[in-house]
């Protein structure tokens, strides 16, 4: 999944960053508020990080205009600021979250990972679909039977978004969305490539190609 990290603080920015990468999430940075409303409002992002104290637009600013603008971007404000009422504030302008600083990276990544599995209906900490369990934390697949499959980067971020969107047609353009950032290099065959990585390794009848429109991740009987 594709997160939008706002922090105008450089060095927070790229441990942030380099930490939520490992957690399987592809990341893009904003660092000030106008160019994290722009970003916010390309609905590409799973989830915001949204940090209040931004030089050019504030925080709260940025999420009142998303949430006046009909944007229902799952939000988590990360600030320095612990006031109660600075926190009522954030929630009524629309936060989903909130999580003061200093904080702990695998804190954050926790209420991320419950926000993201909300915000698709998926009650609980683990994604169970399809006869399949996806371990988040070790990011492995565990099959019906039991067997344990190992996955590459990419292949943990494809196969997280399927079972988020199980039965919903995605298109290669929507994938590609969510799997990776701005910075990456993207080839126009490469969610093909990964979807038959998955089919190897999880069986051919699991991902369905529906011919000019995407793939579709099955929960009927395969």
């Amino acid at each position: 999944m594709r997160l939008l990290l706002v922090e105008d603080d450089a060095v927070l920015a790229r441990s942030v960053r380099k930490s939520l990468e490992q957690a399987g999430y592809a990341v893009d940075v904003a660092g000030d508020g106008i160019h994290a409303e722009y970003l916010g409002d390309e609905g590409v992002y799973a989830l915001a990080v949204l940090d209040l104290g931004l030089p050019q637009r504030g925080g709260l600013e940025v999420l009142a205009h998303w949430r006046a603008n009909g944007n229902s971007l799952p939000v988590i404000v990360l600030t320095a600021r612990d006031a109660w009422y600075e926190k009522v504030e954030g929630f009524k302008a629309g936060a989903d979250d909130y999580l003061a600083k200093p904080f702990h990276v695998e804190e954050l990544i926790a209420r991320i990972t419950a926000l993201v599995h909300r915000s698709n209906r998926h009650c609980g900490g683990v994604l169970r679909v399809g006869g399949l369990e996806l371990d988040e934390q070790r990011q492995v697949v565990v099959k019906q039977s039991g067997e344990t499959v190992e996955l590459t980067g990419i292949e943990f971020r494809l196969l997280r978004c399927f079972l988020l969107n199980p039965d919903r047609i995605l298109s290669k353009a929507q994938l590609v969305d969510h799997v990776y950032d701005f910075d990456s290099d993207k080839e126009s065959n490469v969610i093909e490539v990964y979807v038959n990585h998955l089919r190897r390794k999880l069986g051919k009848a699991c991902i369905e190609t529906r011919r000019g429109q995407g793939y579709r991740f099955r929960t009927d009987d395969q």
